[in-house]
């Protein structure tokens, strides 16, 4: 039983597919099997049970991953943290995104991360889900995550820095636009900007409405908040998005009006990690300087009524 059979192993687990592993690995699907297969040999149990569209751990697999995982995860932790006391701050930072999230989360952060760590290298790596968030931590690819906060997520720790209430983003003029607050029953009459379906903060506002018992319609759909907002700015329909750190609500910018919408209950983001006692120093100083960013950038909206830190 090797290191690389573990790697493999658990690669497998996570993707059901042993071709896809193959793939990400550039070899062949019989060379994925033979380090299933080895372990299998020195366990004397089945790991891996076939499927019409792949595999899924048996339940001794299941052990196996789970140990294997967390196994893997601490090592290559182990060694990038060695590998910053060799090399001093000259270390390197990877951390998942959403589309939106550096704009209007991070900026101001990377600024100063940069000042005060000027040598080291940061990784942004922008995904389309918080499922894929999560699953990049869990294979090692990634320090750190900012996501949607939801359900636990098995061998991912979760920690929340902000809640985000939701606004209604209208164009000046409009006739929603002159009101201070809107309704969630209100909405049920109103065509919206469908949010992206595969995000975490969709789904969140779908669940919402579902149990307020809104209806709501929507011909128009986009990849992200910074879309819907134009496209409501712009007069092509209204939005329900969060209230993002630094915009004073009620109010907007320009052409753009945004109407709070407190029925809606708020949207908690933060980070997400393997394990945060296993954090890099350098990851670590990451996370906390977003942190305080994104916090200041509140409590300063605060005073201009908009969100509230969570």
């Amino acid at each position: 039983m090797t290191l690389d059979d573990l790697r493999v192993f658990v690669a497998v687990c996570r993707a059901g597919s042993l071709s896809a592993v193959a793939r990400e690995l550039a070899c062949t699907q019989s060379a994925v099997s033979q380090h299933v297969k080895r372990l299998e040999r020195e366990t004397g149990v089945s790991l891996l049970e076939r499927q019409p569209r792949g595999v899924v751990p048996t339940d001794a697999g299941r052990v196996l991953w789970d140990a294997a995982a967390a196994g893997i995860a601490g090592l290559d932790s182990a060694l990038r943290r060695l590998g910053d006391l060799v090399n001093g701050d000259t270390g390197s930072v990877r951390v998942a995104t959403g589309g939106t999230t550096v704009r209007h989360f991070m900026a101001e952060a990377i600024v100063t991360f940069r000042r005060r760590h000027p040598k080291v290298n940061l990784e942004f790596q922008t995904e389309t889900s918080g499922r894929r968030c999560f699953d990049a931590l869990a294979a090692g690819h990634l320090d750190l995550a900012w996501v949607t906060l939801g359900s636990p997520v098995r061998g991912i720790e979760q920690r929340p820095v902000v809640d985000l209430p939701w606004v209604l983003a209208a164009r000046a003029g409009d006739p929603l636009a002159r009101r201070a607050r809107i309704e969630a029953a209100d909405l049920a009459g109103i065509r919206l900007i469908r949010l992206p379906q595969n995000s975490a903060s969709g789904a969140r506002l779908d669940a919402a409405f579902t149990e307020l018992g809104v209806r709501s319609s929507s011909d128009t759909g986009v990849a992200d908040w910074d879309t819907a907002l134009l496209l409501a700015e712009l007069g092509l329909g209204h939005a329900v998005v969060p209230a993002l750190p630094g915009r004073r609500i009620p109010g907007g910018d320009g052409s753009l009006r945004l109407i709070p919408v407190p029925g809606l209950p708020p949207l908690a983001v933060g980070w997400a990690v393997r394990r945060w006692d296993a954090l890099s120093p350098l990851a670590r100083a990451f996370a906390d300087t977003v942190t305080d960013s994104v916090t200041d950038s509140v409590a300063d909206s605060v005073a201009t009524g908009a969100p509230r830190r969570g």
